[in-house]
């Protein structure tokens, strides 16, 4: 029992002995050396690309499958295939259905109607 508590005295003898070997912090004073500040304060702001609020995979009526991105700029991106980028629909409004050049994606829930080119509009099931 007396070696354990020899050997937690040099222990933290040790640690102690490193953390003073550290030497003082060093203070970084920030200065005005940026070449590119003044054009970089002049830029506009920046805006952050709309969040996905929900990703589906829907099964529709006639059994094939089609995945939905919907975001939170009232925008859904409608793909056949879950790797493509897919097809951008805009609703002009929450709650509208969303629509591109012969697309319809009516709600955003669990069920929708899709109506798709050379498709006609049928109810999907997440």
């Amino acid at each position: 029992m007396q070696n354990h508590h020899r050997f937690t005295a040099a222990a933290l003898l040790g640690t102690a002995l490193l953390l003073t070997a550290c030497g003082k912090p060093e203070t970084v004073t920030a200065g005005n050396d940026d070449p590119d500040s003044a054009t970089l304060n002049a830029a506009a702001p920046v805006e952050l690309p709309p969040m996905v609020t929900a990703s589906r995979t829907y099964r529709c009526k006639d059994g094939s499958l089609v995945y939905v991105d919907f975001f939170s700029n009232n925008t859904a991106a409608y793909k056949t295939k879950k790797e493509e980028a897919g097809v951008s629909l805009t609703a002009p409004e929450a709650g509208k259905p969303y629509v591109a050049e012969g697309y319809s994606i009516s709600g955003d829930g669990p069920q929708v109607d899709i109506a798709a080119p050379g498709k006609p509009s049928q109810s999907c099931k997440a």
